[in-house]
């Protein structure tokens, strides 16, 4: 193993002055500076996490706070967490993921310890009770999702609004003048989850603009579920044309009982999705969806942090604007019989 003195001897110079370029705590010369580094890549020497900790005052680790609630769909959550971890890792930072529900106690014990260098906050509420502390912390914040009032932090997420909007927009273009949206957990409404609301906000704003009829259906994420909306919605003779559906797990159930009830899709009914591109490619019907970018939220969302953590000034707001891609749930509304 290469240490700090194999360094100092290759580059001819000290110990401490190898110290001193790792940690940027004193000056040195760009001359010297540079062959210190040069002979730090010849030689493949990596300083010691403890060590460099030190010399720094550093961990080099950033907590991913997810608390796994009820009503969360883990294996999108967990596009945005791998996203998260390799992309720190280019930065030679690792992750500390925690996922349990411990709120404003949670956060401070974290902030409070020498563990992490800065946070990543996920599942952000409309009223989130960790905003104010969040504020007022010596440590860097991201946070993936917006509280209603995002002053004085630095927020990353899809522009759910715009998404529903896109959703609404396409169906209004295909002639559907009755849509419903089949939501989250009602659980997730009930938290007051930034993402669920904005979705309903952008929803009901494009059907009133375009002079549509549409409803909310918050939807437990379970097959059975699915199957008793589908029921419901088929039963009002007046009922939607379209669907869009922001509920992940429920989307092939919900295609299966409209189906198992006689409506053909998209020929009698359309279904437009929110969600990752590969749910909606790899659905029983390749899905009309808005892609949720959780690599590419989850990416930027280090890179805002790895630049707060280098004193550079980054965006408060990073709206990432939708992506809508057409597929074979999708058609013109059907004629009147």
């Amino acid at each position: 193993m290469v240490k700090i003195t194999d360094v100092a001897r290759h580059a001819g110079v000290s110990p401490s002055t190898v110290s001193y370029v790792l940690s940027g705590k004193r000056s040195i010369s760009a001359e010297t500076r540079e062959r210190v580094l040069a002979s730090i890549r010849q030689l493949g020497y990596r300083p010691h996490a403890g060590a460099r900790a030190l010399a720094s005052s550093r961990s080099n680790v950033v907590a991913l706070m997810i608390p796994l609630r009820s009503g969360i769909h883990v294996p999108v959550v967990m596009q945005f967490a791998v996203a998260a971890v390799t992309t720190a890792r280019r930065h030679d930072h690792d992750v500390l993921l925690l996922t349990q529900e411990e709120g404003v106690d949670g956060l401070r014990r974290v902030a409070d310890s020498a563990l992490v260098d800065a946070l990543i906050v996920m599942d952000v509420q409309m009223d989130d009770p960790r905003v104010p502390l969040l504020r007022t912390l010596d440590r860097p914040s991201v946070l993936i999702g917006f509280p209603a009032d995002a002053t004085g932090l630095t927020c990353i997420d899809l522009d759910f609004r715009a998404a529903a909007e896109a959703c609404v927009r396409h169906l209004a273009e295909l002639g559907h003048r009755s849509v419903a949206l089949v939501g989250s957990p009602p659980e997730v409404y009930r938290r007051r989850s930034g993402y669920a609301e904005r979705v309903a906000e952008g929803f009901h704003a494009a059907v009133a603009e375009r002079g549509m009829t549409g409803a909310l259906h918050p939807c437990e994420a379970t097959a059975d579920a699915a199957r008793a909306l589908a029921a419901r919605l088929l039963a009002d003779a007046h009922g939607p044309t379209a669907v869009v559906v922001h509920n992940e797990p429920i989307v092939d159930p919900l295609v299966r009982a409209f189906r198992a009830a006689g409506r053909r899709v998209p020929g009698d009914l359309s279904v437009v999705a929110i969600c990752p591109d590969e749910v909606a490619e790899h659905a029983e019907q390749p899905l009309t969806s808005v892609a949720v970018p959780a690599e590419e939220v989850g990416r930027q969302a280090v890179e805002l942090l790895m630049a707060k953590l280098e004193g550079d000034r980054v965006p408060a707001a990073t709206l990432v604007p939708p992506r809508l891609t057409a597929r074979a749930s999708s058609a013109p509304a059907p004629v009147p019989s």
